[in-house]
């Protein structure tokens, strides 16, 4: 029997289920070779018939790419980490676009299929198909939808992933017809998924193309969406997809004249067993002017003030969250855009010195949230790494050192971070990239978030 990596925890009920050992702290990684070292071992295999709780391993990274469509050789498994799997990816290549532009969903194709690859351990990238059209249609139809390209990464099982997936015990406690019956003719495919089959009340869960070797497939896409600016795919592997339920998706603009999708969220909601899940990618007001960060404030506080997720569940037993706050996991992640609240030259001193305590000190972020203006209770893990923000495409340069242009001179930040807020999420580390393919570094981190499971639910496999 294959040994999991999945840190199996006992819990007494005696105790109230409540967890009794925590991880070590291993957040003072510094490079993606010391994040592959975070296996978590051996462990218990058999679960206890008084446990319900188990930590599972969450992927999330984030990535301002700039828009830029990447080759078919850009490798991700390092900045992916798959020597040590996780069992879900939240993965974002953010996309400075142009918003007065069609969208052309080629990109998020390519992104979609280079992920697949390194999850997967795909060796080419034949489940990328670009799709042919009518040559009598003008360019202007000529683009696929994301659906389209989407289908190439279902999974091989045909089960469908419930918008409403209760589970039995809930059905037996109310007394109540089966969730999977619930009626949704209220809810737009917006609200829910940019790859909602047509015509159907459930979503479909992805599937990999015919071209991939399914029996080596271990992970599938569980939902993608794009808005502008904003590219959000997220993944699991395939014995926990017929656990997801309740998944529905929002979006929430704040660009120019707070209407416009390159600056906003995408926010991504789920029930995995008996625990709600959040994901929140977002990209703030740009800027290193005075008072910017006053702008960057109010975005966050307008998402989670705005945010709201269809109500998918006539079940009264069920505590299904509509809103940001409501749900028991978040990890809130993307270009946040905090600056360093110094000149350009007094940020470049310290850098030569390595004198990050200063630095930090002087993060807009950390200042906001310790003047309790902005994620009043969320956590973000020690930053043991140089600013992700903003690189010569292609060097280890920062951009200020090649210009002699006050205006078009960035001061390096930490624009791109990754906060959570909730009990039962322990990180275990917080790293960046580096991937020279943008003018920012990647920034990932990897968790333990429990989980509330129904007891036996969770079987082994061979």
């Amino acid at each position: 029997m294959e040994q999991s990596f999945i840190e199996k925890i006992l819990v007494s009920r005696k105790i109230g289920r409540r967890l009794i050992r925590s991880s070590s702290d291993s957040r003072r990684e510094h490079s993606t070779s010391e994040v592959e070292r975070l296996a978590l071992g051996d462990v218990e295999s058999q679960m206890s018939v008084h446990q319900d709780v188990q930590p599972f391993r969450v992927y999330v990274a984030t990535w301002n790419v700039g828009g830029k469509t990447p080759n078919n050789d850009l490798d991700l498994c390092d900045f992916l980490c798959v020597h040590h799997q996780s069992d879900f990816y939240e993965v974002v290549p953010l996309n400075a676009g142009n918003v007065l532009v069609l969208e052309d969903n080629e990109p998020a194709a390519k992104w979609l299929a280079l992920i697949n690859q390194a999850l997967n351990k795909s060796h080419n990238l034949e489940s990328f198909k670009q799709p042919s059209y009518p040559s009598d249609k003008s360019l202007f139809f000529q683009k696929p939808s994301l659906k389209t390209y989407s289908k190439n990464f279902r999974t091989e099982s045909r089960r469908r992933l419930k918008s409403c997936n209760c589970t039995t015990d809930f059905e037996k406690k109310c007394g109540k017809e089966s969730c999977f019956r619930c009626q949704q003719s209220n809810i737009s495919e917006d609200d829910i998924s940019s790859e909602d089959d047509e015509g159907s009340n459930s979503f479909v869960v992805s599937e990999m193309s015919a071209a991939s070797d399914r029996s080596q497939m271990k992970y599938g896409l569980v939902a993608s969406k794009r808005m502008v600016g904003i590219f959000v795919t997220v993944w699991a592997k395939r014995e926990h997809i017929q656990h997801l339920g309740h998944l529905r998706i929002s979006s929430i603009t704040r660009g120019i004249m707070g209407c416009l999708g390159n600056k906003g969220c995408i926010a991504v909601s789920m029930t995995f067993h008996q625990t709600s899940l959040c994901f929140i990618c977002s990209h703030l007001a740009s800027g290193e002017k005075e008072g910017d960060e006053r702008r960057r404030n109010l975005d966050v506080i307008e998402i989670i003030k705005n945010t709201q997720f269809p109500h998918i569940c006539r079940m009264q037993c069920t505590r299904v969250p509509e809103r940001i706050l409501e749900h028991d996991r978040i990890i809130w992640f993307g270009d946040l855009n905090y600056r360093i609240a110094l000149s350009y030259f007094d940020t470049k001193k310290l850098l030569e010195e390595n004198d990050w305590d200063t630095l930090l000190a002087k993060d807009q972020l950390k200042i906001e949230r310790e003047a309790g203006r902005v994620f009043n209770g969320w956590k973000e893990g020690k930053i043991y790494f140089a600013p992700t923000y903003k690189y010569s495409c292609g060097s280890d340069t920062y951009a200020g050192d090649a210009t002699t242009s006050k205006n078009k001179r960035r001061t390096p930040a930490w624009c791109d971070r990754i906060l959570w807020h909730g009990n039962g999420i322990r990180q275990l580390a917080y790293i960046r990239g580096e991937s020279r393919f943008s003018d920012h570094r990647p920034v990932c981190a990897v968790f333990l978030v429990d989980i509330k499971v129904n007891q036996g639910s969770i079987k082994r496999h061979p």
